[in-house]
């Protein structure tokens, strides 16, 4: 039987930050610390640079966020 993935699924695996992701944020605060940790994981799955906040997916800002402790803005 194959597996559909569903959008949450998605946003769990691909933007949750681990290990050194929280290294290299460690010394990043506000929004330098979110849009950092936001370009990161898309470069870990895109293999590329974001090229405008419209490129992130629904959910990663607030999801990824939610994690680093800031509050999201207009990203």
């Amino acid at each position: 039987m194959v597996s559909m993935s569903r959008p949450q699924d998605d946003l769990l695996l691909g933007w949750t930050l681990v290990g050194e992701d929280w290294t290299l944020l460690g010394n990043k605060s506000g929004a330098t610390r979110l849009g950092f940790a936001l370009m990161l994981k898309f470069f870990e799955l895109e293999a590329r640079f974001v090229r405008s906040g419209a490129e992130f997916p629904d959910g990663a800002v607030s999801y990824v966020a939610e994690q680093v402790g800031v509050v999201e803005a207009g990203v």
